[in-house]
């Protein structure tokens, strides 16, 4: 289902053509130093301002354009118990809060209590996280010095898609509304490289941990302006995420603050998911960076499988999205639905059809999707699915209208919950998930509740409002002007 092609890609921020590692993308194996290393040069004036005490000694800061090789020397906490003392702004940080969405985090100036005085950083003390067990995937041969590709490139090759033909006018607007946005290849190999690179910075604190690059970067449901989620991979076992979790990134977040020049504005959000958020200045995408997060990894491939199961399936969600985003119901720090859980309403949608336009793959291919897989061999399995075809001929704006008029007035809010696992609604158990909750949509693989954060009745009136008043207009003039701006929308995809 989706071409194994080898590939070659170039960074605009390379000065020569690369072969991808084996497993790059996931994190799976150390990145070789010799394909990082090509052109990236040290800022000195950044190392010099981070490293010195003396502000009035402080040189300026160069204006060149920024490269992964802005870090600076090694500071150990131990000797340097102040290091944040006596610094002068830096010229990123700026004077305003930078909008964490209601969120609570950890400020650089302020070094949480919970972090050691004697954390070691890099080879000289390599971090010992008990439970480090994970099972390193085997490496290619080696020919001639190069390692020989695996066939993971696969990932940055554009999928063979036909897209489905639009005989009417609300359809062309879905079509043409994912043309303008989807994301390209190109975007997806700059939040690549980044992760390539912040994943050689960190082995050298975890010497075996991984970092993969999961959500809608991957999933085939991405943007042009989507973030980028990263899941730092440390051990095989469930961790901690309010102790052990939130630990480790807080050390992240110091270290990435303090050493690499490239990183902008490293923020802890503390949350049930704990992540870092920063920038990259290299690419301008902004990341989260969560840890052992796994399900992650699972259901970015799961919903991969999806998405190009069937030609109708990335435009419908894309333009829910931006219809979400724009009326504001798709921002789960605000109360509202998660993307995530907005993706698993339209699947469930397209599931539960009298004429289905999709399966349920977990259901019809049990072993591509083991909970129990190991994680250095999920991306693979998709690609074991044969090609389904649906005999559903609907036309994609007859799905929007159905799935807006699906969770307007038909789906059962109060007893029923979303099953993508299943393919269809279920029944509410009393489970803490499900009891007293507003939405229920089951996260397929650790059956979680992803629309939790649905927690106010105004919230979820709002939302079922939005749902309502999109369908009535759709369903009298089929124009998906009348429900969102699709020239300003596509207008800030350029």
């Amino acid at each position: 289902m989706f071409p194994n092609s080898p590939g070659v890609g170039r960074s605009p921020h390379l000065s020569r053509p690369f072969q991808r590692h084996p497993g790059e993308l996931f994190g799976e194996v150390p990145v070789p130093p010799a394909l990082l290393h090509l052109t990236y040069q040290k800022n000195a004036n950044l190392s010099r301002m981070l490293m010195g005490g003396n502000v009035l000694a402080m040189p300026q800061v160069s204006s060149q354009p920024w490269s992964y090789g802005n870090r600076t020397p090694i500071i150990n906490p131990v000797s340097s118990p102040s290091q944040f003392q006596n610094r002068k702004r830096r010229s990123d940080e700026g004077i305003n809060e930078y909008d964490l969405k209601r969120q609570r985090f950890q400020s650089p100036q302020q070094p949480p209590s919970i972090i050691h005085q004697s954390v070691p950083l890099r080879d000289d003390l390599p971090y010992s996280f008990p439970g480090l067990l994970l099972q390193q995937p085997p490496r290619s041969p080696a020919v001639n010095g190069q390692v020989q590709s695996s066939g993971d490139a696969w990932l940055f090759e554009d999928v063979e898609t036909t897209l489905p033909v639009a005989n009417d006018k609300l359809s062309q607007q879905i079509l043409d509304l994912f043309q303008a946005c989807q994301q390209q290849i190109s975007d997806l190999k700059k939040k690549d490289i980044c992760r390539a690179e912040l994943q050689r910075e960190i082995q050298q604190i975890f010497p075996q941990s991984r970092l993969y690059l999961v959500g809608s970067s991957l999933n085939g449901f991405g943007t042009r302006s989507s973030d980028a989620d990263l899941c730092l991979v440390l051990k095989d076992e469930p961790m901690n995420q309010k102790t052990e979790a939130r630990h480790i990134l807080s050390l992240l977040q110091k270290h990435f603050y303090t050493r690499l020049g490239y990183i902008e504005r490293p923020q802890l959000i503390r949350a049930k998911v704990p992540i870092v958020k920063f920038r990259d200045k290299v690419s301008g995408v902004e990341f989260d960076l969560n840890v052992n997060n796994v399900v992650g990894i699972r259901n970015t491939f799961l919903l991969r499988a999806y998405a190009h199961t069937e030609n109708r399936v990335r435009p419908l969600v894309l333009v829910v999205k931006r219809w979400a985003g724009h009326h504001g119901i798709n921002d789960a720090s605000r109360g509202t639905l998660s993307s995530y859980s907005l993706v698993l309403m339209a699947l469930h949608y397209l599931q539960t059809l009298p004429e289905p336009v999709l399966p349920s793959l977990q259901k019809s291919y049990p072993e591509c999707f083991n909970p129990a897989m190991q994680l250095h061999v999920v991306h693979h399995a998709p690609r074991n699915i044969p090609q389904y075809v649906s005999k559903n001929a609907s036309s994609l704006g007859d799905l929007l209208v159905g799935f807006l008029k699906y969770f307007a007035i038909e789906f059962d809010w109060k007893n029923k919950m979303i099953s993508v696992r299943e393919g269809k609604a279920m029944q509410r158990t009393d489970g803490i998930e499900w009891r007293n909750k507003y939405i229920c949509v089951e996260e397929p693989f650790d059956r979680t509740n992803t629309a939790r954060a649905v927690h106010e009745k105004h919230k979820f009136d709002m939302i079922q409002e939005e749902f309502m008043k999109a369908w009535v207009r759709l369903r009298d003039n089929r124009d998906l002007n009348s429900v969102m701006p699709l020239q300003r929308i596509v207008g800030k995809q350029k």
